[in-house]
């Protein structure tokens, strides 16, 4: 049988994240990476609205970003 991830819940990473712990379901449970909490956290500062984690990592996926790679900055050229 395929393990379901679980995804963290915005208002509740850090329960989500200690639950997985105590029930031994670490391995089903998906943590964005740091950048896709750096790029919400811009997104808000710029416009005042805090998107959803699962939101902000899909469009950063999108745009080509992935957790093993870095982007390189466009620079117009």
């Amino acid at each position: 049988m395929a393990k379901k991830t679980i995804y963290l819940r915005d208002k509740y990473v850090l329960e989500d994240f200690y639950l997985a712990v105590r029930t031994n379901r670490l391995d089903s449970l998906h943590v964005p990476h740091s950048d896709v909490f750096f790029v919400r956290a811009a997104l808000r500062e710029k416009t005042g609205t805090l998107y959803p984690l699962d939101v902000v990592e899909k469009a950063m996926r999108q745009e080509g970003w992935n957790e093993s790679r870095t982007v390189t900055p466009y620079t117009g050229k």
